[in-house]
């Protein structure tokens, strides 16, 4: 799609950041404010002390991020359309000056994602619509604290604290999908690092531990079942009906289930068997989930030093496909038996 046809959603979401800017209120004053509830006095202020670990502790990029407020009309910020072909794992994309090719497009009103949606849809594309607690504007704005952010439970909102400061720290062009993989475990290590040091207790280490432990188990479950279901397609190429396409779907579900299911320690992923899913969906969870063990493997063959992690993520920005080089680090380790 061309930015001329894109500049009228441009313009409209330039004026929706341009409002939601202009309604920021400094952090300070919020907490100040006797008609702050503690609760959101109490998350206000681990955000600050957060932020202030992410520079200092992880060395992530400073920034004045996170120095304001901003009370929401809605439970979310944006609502985030994706698309896929109904016989294809292969995402629906729209190109934005700045960032490149993006295989999602976010928008300020759920109508008018819902609008897309439903072009998209007739037009034969599986689709999905999800709504967004925050978001990077990658250093262009001085992101505030939203609303929106203050409902995640305490673990939770460390972890998206460092995860979109990573998101202002590295980028590469054109590669989404790999961005948020990196900044998914980069804030998974962070948020460990993070607990660890304040010394937490027992109870508190060991849930952590276990989301993510849970987070390796299903990174590795859906990154190959979606290798699979994209092979299904592939062979099947021209011959697939939708209730053949279901069934599949179905026993990608039944097989979470039986195996991977009891392998969990936490209900994270209860979710999933019960979830109607659908090539968008799983092209969404593939954005966020696939292929973390690759990340895990050349962290430890690292040493499990965060600021040599970092380092080679920055390292990452030059190369032309860092999905690639990554995996390819990752080998080397495999094969020097430093990672797994």
């Amino acid at each position: 799609m061309s930015l001329g046809c894109q500049f009228p959603y441009l313009l409209k979401n330039s004026w929706h950041q341009t409002k939601l800017l202009k309604s920021r209120v400094p952090v300070e004053k919020v907490i100040e404010s006797n008609k702050t509830s503690a609760e959101t006095r109490r998350k206000l202020q681990l955000i600050q002390r957060v932020k202030l670990f992410a520079t200092e502790r992880l060395k992530l990029t400073e920034s004045e991020n996170y120095e304001t407020f901003v009370q929401l009309e809605n439970d979310y910020v944006t609502w985030v359309v994706r698309a896929a072909p109904k016989y294809q794992l292969k995402p629906y994309t729209w190109w934005f000056p700045i960032v490149g090719s993006v295989p999602y497009k976010g928008y300020f009103t759920k109508a008018g994602a819902k609008d897309e949606a439903k072009v998209l849809k007739s037009d034969g594309y599986d689709t999905y619509v999800r709504g967004v607690s925050a978001y990077s504007t990658l250093g262009w704005f001085n992101d505030p604290v939203l609303s929106s952010m203050l409902r995640y439970k305490e673990y939770d909102l460390v972890n998206l604290i460092i995860h979109e400061t990573v998101h202002a720290t590295v980028f590469i062009k054109g590669h989404i999908d790999f961005n948020e993989r990196l900044a998914t475990f980069i804030g998974n290590i962070g948020a460990e690092i993070y607990y660890s040091e304040q010394q937490a207790g027992q109870d508190v280490l060991k849930q952590i531990a276990d989301e993510n432990a849970d987070q390796d188990v299903f990174s590795e479950f859906i990154t190959h079942e979606l290798k699979m279901l994209r092979q299904f397609y592939k062979d099947n190429e021209g011959q697939i009906s939708d209730k053949q396409k279901q069934m599949r779907i179905n026993e990608i579900q039944d097989k979470f289930k039986k195996e991977t299911a009891p392998k969990l320690k936490t209900n994270s992923y209860s979710w999933f068997p019960k979830a109607k899913l659908n090539n968008a969906i799983l092209l969404s969870l593939e954005t966020y989930q696939a292929d973390l063990k690759d990340f895990e493997t050349v962290y430890l063959g690292l040493g499990k030093d965060f600021q040599s992690l970092l380092d080679y993520a920055r390292e990452l920005e030059s190369e032309d496909n860092p999905e690639e080089a990554l995996k390819a680090k990752a080998n080397s380790y495999r094969d020097l038996g430093k990672g797994r």
